[in-house]
């Protein structure tokens, strides 16, 4: 008998299934919706392991592969338990690295549970080595491990430069290969460093403190196209305390938990390239690191009715503990062995471009045609793009830009992807403020009654003022919305003030604050795409079927929207264009969808959205492949005005 490999079809669906339930734990299972997305996917590849004899073929076993541009990650290799110990697992593994040679990928990745000794043991005879730890990886308590394995070793090691910026590299007794380390001085002043491209700089400088040499590292390495750690962005954040409790927030159940047993109301943490020397705070400190990103930081927290954040201060080496020195080494040491910052860029892309998706979300703002349209806009444009989700987080810091095609929200890892991101210096959409702002009415409602745009009549209703008034000065019927509802979820219509207190009930348990607005029927919502403060495209979107909302989540039809019309925008009323464009300027420059109605004359904006649908034959009907390139074409404009290139792209 022989192995063969194949590509999957639908018809392997049950031997895949059986095969998850069989091989992995629950907590590593994908779910059956998950295996049929795989085997349509258009950026997974499903391998199946075949024992041919004659005529017979009986599967064997699978591999899981995502493909991206410049990296092959193994999502799952699986061997019925009877096949194993033959080679099959070898032999597809074998046709992993051979697939990503042949398409000139020359890095795999992969996640395995920590614990699981054999299957790390059998990575690492392949060449795999230990990347980073994925603390609560596949549930609570169970950890993983990322391991890469570089098929092109002499390209990984011209890739990576890293350089460490001190006072005096004579204190600094650290040799790592790949890592650099030069006095702060040099680093300004020597013309070796002018002309570095793709490097990242460490800043371990002794000052921060604006004009101080600290600051001018920081700020040099961003003029030279560096990418700086921290930049002058993340140093301007660590002088407001309140920009630091609002993104502590994100991480606030962690902090509670961290300290719950203190009887003390003051702690430090000290972290150094991620890590505390003290191993209670080890997950924290993680995820402070990634919200705070500096090489050396302090933070002091303390309790009041709970835990919070006092301040953040980036430490110079200087101002570092003599007694914690050798465990910054050591933190050092082991940050730059399992890391690789820059990874070789083919000679023809000049950019690196990141679209973050979800494969998993039922309705998410690009479908797949959509996103191979962007994608194939992006490299006729000259971006190298890869498709990401959110365990690629620590890959972020590779790329020039960020797209996000995944829906948005301040309380989940698309916001954080997006601070991130721009913290690092690339061009991002949605770029964070315009989450943040999006993603709440009461933000929204303010912002559009102080520059006299009109609504529908709004007021906000207060859980604490409402409950003993009872009042509301608005004529029934009445919409109300979560101050973050999105998709025309979190919204109710209420049509007497009975239905009101108690529609209020359910949504005061979950927002302090509710909007709530006079119903305005329409038999369409106007939705205006604008991007770079201009209009893009254009639609009507219809209510659903025997419905008051564009989508009826209750309706137990497949389809739960309305029907849709893309119109040009010369043929939109110049009032719906003009209102739709003032709207989304109050909130950035980035890429917004206007929901307006226009009603007896009059046009009203509804709500502005970050990170509008674009989807294939919908809103690109109008101008096709010409709306993917101009958005692709503001992400480099973007990145080339950063970099003062004069001759920017138009069109």
């Amino acid at each position: 008998m022989k192995t063969t490999i194949r590509k999957s079809i639908p018809a392997d669906f049950d031997f895949l299934e059986k095969l998850e339930t069989i091989c992995f734990p629950e907590f590593q299972r994908s779910t059956s919706r998950a295996i049929r997305y795989s085997i349509s996917s258009p950026f997974q590849k499903v391998l199946i392991a075949e024992m041919v004899e004659g005529k017979l073929r009986k599967p064997v076993g699978s591999a899981v592969l995502y493909i991206y541009a410049k990296t092959l990650r193994i999502f799952s290799i699986a061997v019925l338990p009877e096949m194993q110990g033959k080679g099959i697992g070898k032999k597809l593994l074998e046709y992993a690295k051979n697939l990503a040679q042949s398409v000139k990928i020359s890095r795999i990745t992969l996640e395995v549970v920590k614990s699981d000794l054999n299957v790390t043991r059998f990575y690492k005879n392949e060449g795999f080595r230990f990347v980073e730890e994925l603390p609560d990886y596949y549930k609570k308590g169970e950890n993983g491990v990322r391991m890469a394995l570089q098929l092109d070793e002499t390209n990984d090691k011209q890739s990576l430069s890293n350089i460490i910026v001190v006072r005096n590299p004579k204190k600094w007794n650290l040799e790592i290969e790949g890592v650099k380390v030069v006095s702060s001085k040099g680093y300004i002043t020597e013309k070796e460093f002018q002309s570095l491209k793709n490097v990242r700089i460490f800043n371990l400088a002794n000052s921060y403190q604006y004009q101080k040499m600290g600051y001018y590292v920081s700020l040099l390495a961003s003029a030279r196209d560096h990418r700086v750690i921290p930049n002058v962005t993340t140093l301007r954040d660590f002088s407001s305390l309140s920009l630091i409790r609002t993104l502590s927030g994100y991480i606030d159940d962690d902090i509670q938990k961290t300290f719950k047993t203190f009887e003390s109301n003051k702690v430090t943490i000290f972290v150094y390239f991620s890590k505390s020397v003290n191993p209670k705070f080890r997950q924290l400190a993680q995820k402070l690191y990634h919200l705070f990103e500096a090489p050396l930081l302090q933070i002091d927290f303390v309790k009041t009715e709970k835990w919070m954040i006092q301040k953040v201060t980036p430490l110079s080496l200087k101002k570092v503990n003599p007694d914690h020195l050798e465990k910054v080494q050591e933190f050092a040491r082991d940050y730059f062995s399992k890391k690789r910052f820059n990874r070789p860029r083919f000679k023809n892309y000049k950019y690196d471009l990141a679209i973050l998706v979800n494969p998993k979300e039922q309705n998410p703002p690009s479908c797949p045609d959509a996103l191979q349209n962007f994608k194939k806009a992006a490299e006729k444009e000259g971006f190298y793009t890869e498709f990401i989700t959110k365990e690629d987080f620590s890959q972020l810091s590779e790329f020039d830009a960020l797209f996000i095609r995944e829906t948005t929200n301040v309380n989940n890892h698309t916001y954080q992807f997006s601070r991130t991101a721009y913290a690092e210096g690339l061009v991002v959409i949605d770029d964070p403020w315009s989450i943040l702002r999006c993603s709440n009415k009461i933000f929204q409602n303010e912002r559009l009654k102080q520059n006299k745009i009109k609504t529908p009549a709004t007021e906000v209703l207060s859980k604490f003022s409402y409950r003993k008034s009872h009042n509301i000065h608005l004529t029934f019927p009445l919409v109300l919305k979560q101050p973050d509802s999105a998709f025309s979820l979190g919204v109710e219509k209420v049509v007497n003030p009975e239905e009101l207190d108690e529609a209020l009930k359910k949504l005061f348990e979950l927002s302090d604050l509710v909007i709530a607005q006079e119903f305005m029927p329409s038999e369409f919502d106007w939705r205006i795409g604008v991007l770079d403060q201009a209009p893009l495209f254009a639609c009507k979107y219809f209510m659903a079927k025997d419905h008051w909302q564009i989508y009826n989540w209750k309706s137990e039809s497949k389809f739960k929207g309305g029907n849709s019309e893309t119109v040009a925008i010369k043929d939109v009323p110049e009032a719906v264009v003009k209102t739709a464009v003032k709207a989304a300027s109050l909130i950035g420059d980035g890429l917004y969808g206007v929901d307006l109605k226009a009603v007896n004359g009059d046009v009203y904006v509804i709500e502005i959205n970050d990170n509008p649908n674009i989807d294939a034959d919908v809103e690109d009907y109008i101008l096709k492949d010409g709306l993917y390139t101009k958005i692709i074409r503001s992400l480099k404009n973007r990145i080339e005005i950063n970099r003062n290139i004069a001759q920017f792209v138009t069109g």
